[in-house]
């Protein structure tokens, strides 16, 4: 929009420069003291290099490839010069959490069995069902199960359930790792007691997930992300600015919440999602 201002400006201002130079050399060339062809070509070219707003032309464009080069060169991609342009307009910013606010690298933190099953059952499984996820919380149940040096299963059919979680057969067994919104959704009763230790990882600002085998209620897995150094300071200088700032996520509202209390955010929207 700025460029579309410069060129309409110019395409109105170039010819009534030109015209106004062209005058100048016939004025001076006509009534100018001699050498007046000579005083005639100075004021001509005088008048054409100062009223020519060929500055104004190359600048705009200029300096909006400067602006976006320094803003690539400090991790900021800008789509085009129109984005650069109407950024000024902004009054909210939304950031997701994971790898945004977090780091990015959780680590599993804890791993909760129902009575019937073992720990490293648990984790045996869901480590098994993440080995094929791209998700961060994935790769740190792997690593969490690597550790402990135990054997990833072989899986078939596996299925990533988009905003809920992951499906897969493993041997003869039906397995589900995911959010209490998937269980509800496979029609898997999960005992209360299960859900309040949840509720309790959550607060302390982990990501619980849910493990069901042969369409029961397994256990818990929990993992743990740490908050970047720079996300507070962030966050309080973009409201400094009267920037609202919003956090979307697709993990649990608890959890959620934990996060953003602790970098100063007030408008969370959890459980979104992808679509």
């Amino acid at each position: 929009p700025i460029q579309k201002v410069v060129d309409t400006a110019a395409a109105y201002f170039v010819p009534a420069v030109v015209s106004i130079a062209v005058l100048s050399f016939i004025l001076w060339w006509s009534f100018g003291p001699e050498p007046s062809l000579i005083f005639g070509l100075t004021t001509f070219i005088a008048v054409l290099i100062i009223a020519c707003p060929c500055a104004l032309g190359l600048a705009t464009p200029t300096a909006i490839m400067v602006g976006t080069g320094k803003g690539a060169e400090n991790g900021i991609l800008i789509k085009g010069a129109e984005s650069l342009e109407t950024a000024h307009k902004i009054n909210a910013v939304v950031f997701d959490k994971t790898g945004t606010i977090t780091v990015g690298e959780p680590s599993l933190t804890d791993v909760v069995p129902l009575e019937e099953f073992e720990e490293n059952k648990i984790l045996q499984l869901a480590a098994s069902m993440e080995k094929g996820s791209e998700h961060p919380l994935g790769e740190a149940i792997v690593k969490g199960a690597e550790k402990k040096g135990l054997e990833m299963l072989e899986i078939e059919e596996f299925e990533a359930i988009p905003g809920y979680g992951l499906k897969a057969r493993i041997g003869e067994n039906d397995v589900l790792i995911g959010n209490l919104p998937l269980m509800e959704k496979k029609g898997i009763p999960v005992p209360n007691n299960l859900i309040n230790t949840a509720h309790s990882l959550a607060d302390e600002g982990k990501t619980p997930m849910y493990l069901a085998f042969n369409s029961r209620a397994a256990g818990l897995i929990a993992v743990a992300d740490t908050i970047k150094e720079t996300s507070l300071k962030a966050v309080k200088f973009l409201q400094g600015m009267g920037i609202e700032v919003i956090m979307l996520t697709g993990d649990n509202e608890k959890t959620a919440a934990a996060v953003a209390r602790q970098v100063g955010i007030e408008r969370v929207l959890a459980e979104v999602l992808p679509e």
